[in-house]
């Protein structure tokens, strides 16, 4: 018995030794052939055909260098690889690469001498994307099998299904034609397609870096190719941006005033004719005008905007801008006008926390004056927007509620009153009204109604310059409660006469005032001097005796700011 185990086992092993020497002489084989069958295949045979396949599914020249096959990967290995660009927009390619991987059926190739093509993985490529005035771009012909002058008809290549095309490491420059700014370049271009095809949607992944610092994250799905017009294929992805500066990354001149760190959240759905996105941006350093500053708070912005592709208008269905708990919303259309955007929009902002509101100052270009801040009240404004996104034109009426300038005392600051007083280092507003007109030069503000209660009230028109510069007239009623208010109602009284008169119809008609200076530094004058002279003539000063009057011209000079001579 234990001599049958023995032999059983060492049949075993025999056997067992056996199929390791099989398996062993398998393996050396596969070897050999991996080894010495691109020894016998020539691939750059194959180029011409390869290229014929690659022009006729994208309807573009494409061109190969040498060609070598590799049987363990499956796979051609193609040399700088050159596909041309639209010749309307450019000679230089449009999409080039050092090397790219091919996959091949390797039976049909091997057998048959068939290239079916299964995945293009290219390493490092350059990709140029270019606009046009009219809205096209340099890849929307791809597909087309015949030039842009003939009718169009579908690429011979509609049938072929890919499995998986990938971009790693590449470079995509968009600019436009004719030359309008910087181009704007992703570095580290990653790019995953499945299912290639012109005939179903395709699911894809993009990630790249921006300039600055960037990033952007697309995923989603796209197709069926629509080979009229490669533009208009249908699209629904998600968005994701981080860090994205305009002016660092080259798309805004810094000249313009616009810049932000902003990140995106975007859903982007396009049927092929109308694109609509959604989505939300939180924006750090806001700033939206030259004369400007960057906002110290966040901003955070959601919209709701449709894009007609053909037509290249649009509908803002509605922009929403939140500062804390601050929101005004934008809604109107827009519509793309060579490389800049005419705009018909309405802002709507009502009651809004002036608190929350003051961070947002800086960034529209607005300085209150120096050391003082606003707290308290709310702003209500109903605003059009019209105009060029380069050339704006900003319209509608604005008004201020039952706020505090703190720190700035208006009652000291009135030159020529200087009796004038009250405001005890700040200045309360029950009211501030205007319409505002501002374009690029200025902004113009007319039929100014603001209510101080200390003082009394203003009225006028004026005009802020693009860096700030004041031209404002103005004419105040005075509050009969305030101190320079009961001066003058002294002084009416015991003038009699002419002066008794015109300081009467000063106090009832108003004081006339000019603002000149800056916003962060203005000057504020009566002009009432002048005027006092020219019609009360010597009531100023002294006595015929030479003695000094002590009542008529002693309280005017008072109200006047001039000192008893």
């Amino acid at each position: 018995m234990e001599d049958r185990r023995e032999s059983a086992g060492f049949a075993q092993r025999a056997w067992a030794r056996r199929w390791v020497k099989v398996v062993t002489i398998v393996v050396a084989l596969v070897i050999v052939i991996v080894l010495i069958v691109p020894l016998f295949v020539n691939a750059d045979t194959f180029r011409p055909m390869l290229e014929s396949q690659i022009s006729s599914a994208l309807g573009r020249k494409a061109t190969l260098g040498h060609l070598s096959f590799s049987l363990w990967s499956g796979s051609l290995k193609a040399d700088d690889i050159a596909i041309a660009d639209d010749p309307n927009f450019s000679q230089t390619p449009f999409f080039q690469a050092k090397s790219m991987r091919i996959g091949v059926e390797t039976g049909a190739f091997l057998f048959h001498h068939q290239v079916h093509i299964t995945d293009f993985v290219a390493d490092s490529p350059e990709i140029h994307l270019i606009s046009a005035q009219n809205g096209t771009w340099n890849y929307s012909t791809i597909g087309q099998s015949s030039p842009q002058n003939q009718p169009q008809q579908q690429s011979s290549a509609s049938g072929i299904t890919i499995g998986d095309l990938k971009i790693k490491n590449g470079s995509v420059t968009v600019s436009s034609n004719p030359p309008h700014g910087q181009p704007f370049v992703y570095s580290n271009v990653d790019v995953a397609v499945k299912n290639l095809s012109y005939t179903q949607s395709m699911p894809f992944t993009l990630t790249a870096n921006l300039p600055a610092n960037g990033s952007v994250h697309l995923d989603g799905a796209a197709g069926p190719i629509n080979q009229q017009n490669a533009a208009d294929t249908p699209l629904q992805a998600t968005l994701s941006v981080k860090s994205f500066n305009p002016v660092k990354a080259g798309v805004l001149p810094a000249s313009e005033g616009v810049s932000m760190d902003a990140d995106v959240d975007a859903q982007v759905h396009s049927d092929g004719r109308t694109v609509t996105s959604t989505g939300k941006v939180h924006a750090l350093h806001l700033q939206l005008s030259p004369a400007g500053s960057p906002a110290p708070q966040p901003v955070d912005m959601s919209y709701n905007v449709s894009d007609d592709l053909n037509t290249r208008a649009g509908q803002i269905q509605d922009i929403s801008v939140q500062a804390g708990s601050a929101t005004a919303h934008a809604r109107g259309t827009f519509r793309m006008a060579g490389d800049d955007v005419q705009l018909n929009v309405k802002l709507s902002a009502p009651n809004l926390s002036v608190d929350q509101l003051e961070a947002l100052l800086p960034a529209v270009g607005i300085r209150l004056p120096s050391g003082s801040s606003l707290h308290g009240g709310t702003l209500t404004a109903n605003l059009a927007l019209t105009g060029t996104t380069k050339a704006p034109d900003i319209a509608g009426p604005i008004q201020v509620d039952n706020t505090r300038l703190a720190g700035f005392d208006l009652g000291s600051k009135i030159q020529g009153l200087k009796a004038l007083g009250g405001t005890g280092g700040g200045t309360s507003i029950q009211k501030l009204s205007a319409n505002v007109h501002s374009t690029v030069p200025s902004t113009q503000l007319t039929n100014i109604d603001c209510v101080v209660p200390a003082i009394g009230e203003a009225s006028g028109q004026g005009t802020v310059s693009a860096a700030g510069a004041l031209d404002f007239h103005l004419t105040a009623k005075l509050n009969s409660n305030s101190t320079v208010g009961g001066l003058a109602s002294t002084a009416t009284n015991a003038l009699g006469g002419v002066a008794g008169n015109f300081l009467h119809s000063t106090a009832t008609n108003g004081v006339p005032l000019t603002v000149t200076g800056t916003t962060s530094n203005p000057v504020i004058r009566a002009d009432v001097g002048g005027m006092v002279k020219s019609q009360t003539g010597g009531l100023f000063g002294k006595s015929s005796s030479g003695q000094q009057k002590t009542t008529p011209g002693g309280l005017l000079g008072g109200l006047l700011g001039k000192k008893p001579q």
